[in-house]
């Protein structure tokens, strides 16, 4: 049991949690491309990462596995990430921090996805390339999406408005 529920159970919740946080990251990364931000669906996206590699540690484990460093790895790079959006609002040299580190934290996750196709499917295995020619190619990836990332994401932020109010009636 883990909290509160039977292993399958937290397995099925931890899957669709990463899956959420695997679709949600694909359309931010998508937007960060264009140079635009969903503030919504960003949310979503750092909150299933970030939950999926709460949950990944909470798996029962005699030895330290992939997932477990991939999970360490992942909240490395959420912080930095979670930093430079909400405490710095992508300001200067916090927005290239923010587009690498969300573009890594997205990769990561695709990383322990593409591990358990080839762990749990016969068929990835018989039909896709080698398990590291494939994860390789994948890195490749998604440096080079990061790269594009930084150089492209400059999200407009409306400017500050000051508001007067009229003087008060003496």
């Amino acid at each position: 049991m883990i909290l509160g529920m039977s292993l399958s159970t937290f397995t099925v919740l931890h899957v669709a949690i990463s899956l959420v946080g695997l679709a949600s990251g694909a359309f931010v990364l998508r937007d960060m491309l264009r140079s635009r931000q969903a503030a919504g669906l960003t949310a979503v996206f750092l909150a299933t990462t970030l939950a999926t590699t709460v949950t990944g540690c909470l798996f029962p484990s005699t030895r330290l596995g992939l997932g477990q460093v991939v999970g360490c790895l992942s909240l490395i790079v959420l912080i930095p990430t979670l930093t430079a959006l909400y405490g710095y609002r992508l300001a200067g040299p916090w927005r290239g921090v923010y587009a690498s580190g969300a573009t890594a934290a997205l990769y990561l996750n695709v990383l322990i996805g593409v591990a358990q196709a080839f762990a749990k499917s016969t068929t990835v295995q018989v039909l896709a390339p080698p398990y590291l020619l494939t994860q390789l190619v994948v890195l490749a990836i998604f440096v080079a999406l990061g790269f594009r990332a930084v150089k492209r994401f400059r999200p407009c932020t409306p400017p500050l408005v000051h508001i007067r109010l009229p003087a008060a009636p003496v």
